[in-house]
């Protein structure tokens, strides 16, 4: 059996990066998921990106 398992992908994701949050903000990032559809960490990254955008304007 190969070593490697799961899709194949063109954008792997190797770096993690830990992080400590409050109550609140766990409500509010469960909440976007939700609404969204989207998982956690695609919204972390979306907000990531959207902070970028505004820095680079």
């Amino acid at each position: 059996m190969s070593p490697r398992t799961g899709r194949p992908t063109d954008n792997p994701k190797k770096h993690e990066t830990r992080i400590r949050m409050s109550d609140d903000d766990i409500k509010i990032l469960e909440y976007c998921s939700q609404i969204t559809g989207k998982t956690k960490a695609d919204i972390i990254r979306e907000g990531i990106r959207k902070v970028y955008e505004e820095i680079k304007r």
